[in-house]
């Protein structure tokens, strides 16, 4: 069954009347509570749309256009919208919260076999927006706190509010710079261009924060540690690789499984957008189904004057291609 449009009632009911004590988190576009079904005995996280927010409102209709018609098991499920006196989405509840939490925040310390789990289901959900489905999606926000957990700690990628369909063939567009500056490619702070490329740098960088457990720039250490692609990459090139491993695991994790997270980090992140490879070609290593890259020992300088991929052209998403009505 897919999503479905909830009255406004149904979910004030659910979330107790957006009580405080439900409350699961607050962003820029509004605040995510804890509700409950009773007509399906499910729990479930409400998102409640700012009505101040432009972009939360655009980040809406995205949601709703994109995601509803998505269908993988690593990818959160939108379970329905409300849109009759305030914009509402529904989704099904994550028990283990954000992998963010886990990993920055001190919610729990996430045992290697669970780490690798979780890189693996984000490389699954990728190649399913990217290369699986009827459009190419490039989710364009991929970071760790929109890595879902649910009670199992299986991969759920979250949040396509800032998500756009591409062609297959093309897979670039053109659209306003988007995203968190952790986890952008290099070259989109200089053409604003989206594309599976940007995507797989921002996988990249999510992968070396889950094998070393710390942020992706990190201002409080000293200049050479600061910005984590460069520190790894550093002990790369001095194959002292394993050096940067998260010290909360101790010596508790799979050498073999270790290398390849942090290799394929690497080259995923590289700074050169056309020697990244295709989310394809990283679970093939990821999975041991091929050989790890060959990178420099040096971190190569980012090169914007190589031939770009085909663009097209986006649109951002507007109310009227949903029917929607925005309440005042």
């Amino acid at each position: 069954m897919g999503p479905r449009e909830f009255t406004y009632i149904e979910l004030s009911k659910a979330t107790k009347n957006f009580a405080e004590e439900e409350k699961l988190g607050e962003g820029g576009f509004g605040s995510v509570y804890k509700g409950f079904l009773r007509d399906s005995n499910t729990d479930v996280a409400v998102k409640r749309i700012s009505r101040r927010s432009k972009q939360g409102i655009k980040e809406y209709i995205s949601e709703v256009k994109i995601i509803s018609r998505l269908r993988h098991r690593n990818l959160v499920k939108l379970i329905g919208w409300c849109h009759e006196k305030e914009l509402l989405l529904v989704y099904e509840f994550m028990p283990n919260g954000s992998l963010d939490s886990h990993l920055f925040k001190g919610r729990s310390l996430l045992p290697w076999n669970l780490r690798f789990k979780i890189a693996q289901g984000l490389a699954s959900a990728l190649l399913y927006l990217h290369e699986l489905g009827d459009f190419c999606v490039l989710h364009r926000d991929i970071k760790t706190n929109n890595i879902m957990l649910d009670s199992d700690f299986n991969t759920k990628l979250g949040d396509f509010g800032l998500a756009r369909l591409a062609d297959h063939e093309k897979g670039s567009l053109t659209t306003l710079l988007a995203g968190t500056m952790d986890y952008l490619a290099p070259e989109c702070h200089r053409t604003g261009k989206a594309s599976r490329e940007s995507d797989i740098y921002s996988f990249g960088v999510v992968a070396l924060e889950i094998a070393c457990g710390r942020r992706s720039i990190e201002p409080r250490y000293d200049e050479d540690q600061a910005s984590l692609v460069a520190w790894v990459w550093q002990a790369y090139g001095n194959q002292r690789l394993l050096d940067v491993v998260d010290k909360k695991l101790s010596a508790d994790f799979d050498m073999r499984e270790m290398e390849c997270l942090l290799s394929i980090g690497l080259w995923c992140a590289h700074p050169i957008r056309n020697m990244r490879p295709s989310i394809k070609q990283a679970m093939q290593v990821l999975n041991f189904e091929a050989a790890l890259p060959n990178l420099p020992s040096e971190m190569p300088t980012p090169v914007y004057n190589i031939p770009n991929a085909p663009i097209i052209r986006t649109s951002e998403p507007c109310l009227s291609d949903m029917s929607i009505t925005v309440p005042r």
